[in-house]
């Protein structure tokens, strides 16, 4: 790489071949890449998982029984045997030249080989005696290699790829060294580094790799978190921007008799967040380019009124609205509600003799009777249909709307972004939408996530809603359960008794339900049916129950004709039955924490004191926290860092696309401040200069790190 050239910028880096390097053969090329480096860029940005600073490394003749420990050491013997049950057992003596430390490895007969006599290592475990001795069981082992420096890093390796940390770091060392005579381009403006006083993006890199101390390997993180934060900010602010300039919406009107008569005949006040949030949504709906925002709101916050009001503003101005929602149990449940609280309001309507109709509210899933069907789409496309509520059966191509002005998503992380785009395609002018998630969201993951869109948060509950007590039982105390459950149906309430999904996290949907799930489900009825709630009045709802049959067994427990309703998690959102008191969820440390609180959700909704049974014996230590965490809060927005805090935001940021779930380096928990700042620089440069003509290199540093298909994606969403 010849000085006088251009610095390096990441495209440049990006098209280096790893292979290039002094010793990648394509057996070592092959290793690399099961580690997901292909590139130079790939391997400079992966990062150092940890550093030993040996000026302050901990000494095996210092180490006390019971410390966790991080030694630095050679290996001076090793050997393997097989125990009495057939279990392989290799055993290894650490030296550092002031005592030694006995590694024990069950099950793990490659580490003979990995660590041969005289392999330098560093090994992090708890500290233990046998026979008099101290000993490390199945301790983490990084090879380094002989490296002399103060600070030494240990990289991500891959043993089943023999790749170990030694190697990587031996390979940065020569890429950085192929680097330095053109060194590396900087495309953050100097006057924003200057101001946030960040180092340059060339000292970043030797020093996140190559520290001479801690407070190196800090400033260089800041630096290389901040590049990461930038460039999704910026995309997210360009596209948000791109859409209010460029595409043409529906300037609605806002003062309409409908959406007026609606708010006044509310038999209650609107909390002070949801009259804001309306507020919001309105001036959306008055401006010239499409509204896209985000509601989200904690369980019970009165989401589904918001979006009536929006729904109806459209109405007002003789538009069509349309609700989606995830599943048809969801669905016919909005359409009640909507149904109910909008009977007696009437539209304008010239062709009638007294010039008004009443407001037609439709029903459009895949269990609507054909002949039903088919008066709804007549409807729908002649305009007489005002709002219509349905499933994803409201994007298929039969279906036309004359005149759709504003959509509404609901549980919209349950829907692929090409079903979002479909319904949004069906206007003729792009129609505003609403997306609505009961999952309260962290604000740094919110802006990360779902950052071109605008937000509204429901932060209060109306007043009236019970507080639910929450408390946790093993299977062994199970009977208290049951016990409370036939007291709650003595006293005239109704309980839920739900079951889990096999996987964590997964969500049933009536069109995609998990086998294994059923099965669980109908062996828990048939028990309880039997055993411990012989005498109470059982139904079982799940999703491969005909829709039919769904709606009846919904519409008897809410009837009261059902004691306990069995369900899987197709009762997760929305369904309403303020009778419904105890909630049971069975072997609850099988779910995450924003589906407990959900689950926990469908109870509490009336006046009478609530309670949620989390019945599990945890195999785990996350899942002992999920439980505990429940039973401390019911503020689901404390509730959502817990869990951002351990699962990490891997699978937040999965929930809506691919381009953004690279971070490699920033943590939306760690970095909550830099996710603040990293949008207001973003605005900063995006109203100055839209599409970053002015600034070539972070516009082409924005293509190579999304990529075309990631970017197209992200459009869509």
């Amino acid at each position: 790489m010849p000085a006088g050239d251009p610095p390096l910028t990441l495209r440049d880096l990006h098209a280096i071949d790893v292979a290039r390097l002094r010793g990648v053969g394509d057996k070592r090329r092959a290793a690399l890449a099961a580690l997901g480096i292909d590139s130079v860029a790939d391997l400079l940005s992966h990062y150092p998982r940890r550093y030993i600073d040996r000026r302050r490394q901990e000494s095996i003749d210092a180490l006390a029984i019971g410390d966790e420990a991080t030694v630095f050491g050679e290996i001076r013997a090793i050997s393997a045997r097989r125990t009495r049950n057939r279990r392989s057992l290799v055993t290894a003596t650490l030296g550092d030249g002031t005592g030694r430390l006995r590694l024990t490895f069950f099950n793990q007969p490659w580490r003979e080989r990995q660590l041969p006599v005289g392999t330098r290592v560093v090994v992090f475990g708890r500290v233990e005696t046998y026979r008099g001795q101290r000993q490390m069981t199945n301790p983490v082992v990084d090879l380094v290699g002989d490296r002399t420096g103060r600070i030494v890093a240990v990289y991500p390796q891959s043993d089943k790829a023999g790749v170990h940390s030694w190697d990587i770091a031996a390979l940065v060392e020569e890429a950085l060294a192929r680097c330095r005579p053109r060194g590396l381009a900087d495309p953050v403006p100097e006057a924003v580094r200057r101001r946030l006083d960040l180092v340059d993006r060339q000292w970043a890199i030797e020093r996140i790799h190559r520290p001479a101390t801690m407070g190196e390997v800090g400033d260089a993180r800041r630096r290389l978190v901040f590049d990461e934060l930038l460039r999704v900010q910026l995309e997210l602010v360009r596209r948000k921007r791109r859409l209010e300039r460029e595409v043409e919406g529906i300037e609605h009107r806002i003062d309409g008799p409908l959406l007026a008569a609606f708010l006044e005949r509310l038999p209650f006040e609107l909390t002070g967040a949801q009259r804001r949030a309306v507020d919001e949504i309105l001036a959306d709906l008055a401006a010239p380019h499409p509204m896209h925002r985000l509601l989200q709101g904690d369980v019970g916050a009165g989401k589904t009124l918001v979006a009536i009001a929006a729904l109806l503003a459209a109405v007002d101005g003789g538009h069509q609205g349309a609700l989606m929602a995830p599943t048809e149990v969801l669905a016919e449940q909005h359409h009640l509600g909507v149904r109910e609280l909008l009977d007696g309001l009437e539209v304008a309507d010239p062709g009638t003799l007294m010039g008004t109709r009443p407001l037609q509210v439709a029903l459009l899933t895949n269990a609507v009777p054909t002949a039903e069907r088919r008066r709804v789409l007549g409807e729908m496309a002649t305009g007489r249909v005002d709002l219509v509520i349905g499933t994803h059966a409201l994007i298929q191509e039969a279906v036309e709307f004359r005149d759709l002005g504003a959509v509404v998503i609901d549980e919209q992380h349950r829907f692929g972004v090409e079903q979002r785009a479909a319904l949004r395609d069906k206007g003729d002018a792009a129609p505003d939408v609403l997306v609505m998630t009961a999952t309260p969201i962290p604000r740094s993951a919110a802006m990360t996530v779902y950052g071109d869109l605008d937000q509204s948060v429901l932060d209060e509950l109306p007043p009236g809603r019970t507080p639910i007590e929450t408390r946790r039982v093993s299977r062994a105390e199970e009977s208290t359960v049951w016990d409370d459950v036939r007291a709650a149906v003595a006293a005239g309430r109704q309980a839920y008794v739900v079951c889990p999904l096999i996987g964590d996290g997964k969500a049933e949907s009536g069109d995609d339900p998990d086998g294994d799930d059923l099965a669980s489900a109908v062996a828990t009825h048939e028990r309880l049916a039997t055993g411990e709630l012989a005498e109470l009045r059982l139904g079982l709802l799940h999703g491969r129950l005909g829709p039919a049959d769904k709606e009846a067994t919904m519409e008897m427990f809410r009837l009261g004709h059902l004691d306990v309703l069995v369900a899987t998690t197709v009762v997760e959102v929305g369904v309403d039955v303020p009778n419904a008191t105890v909630m049971v969820i069975l072997d609850a440390d099988r779910f995450g924490i924003a589906q407990l609180h959900q689950l926990r959700g469908r109870v509490g909704r009336g006046r009478h004191a609530s309670r949620c049974w989390l019945v599990a014996d945890p195999t785990t230590p996350d899942g002992d926290r999920r439980l505990d965490a429940l039973v401390a809060s019911t503020d689901g927005f404390e509730l959502a860092e817990i869990d951002l805090e351990l699962r990490g935001e891997g699978t937040i940021m999965g929930e809506r696309q691919k381009g953004r779930s690279d971070l490699k380096l920033a943590s939306l928990r760690r970095d909550r401040d830099t996710v603040v700042t990293a949008r207001r620089v973003a605005v900063e440069i995006i109203d100055d200069d839209p599409e970053l003509e002015r600034h070539p290199d972070l516009a082409d540093e924005l293509t190579v790190a999304l990529g075309d298909e990631d970017a197209e994606f992200l459009l869509k969403g």
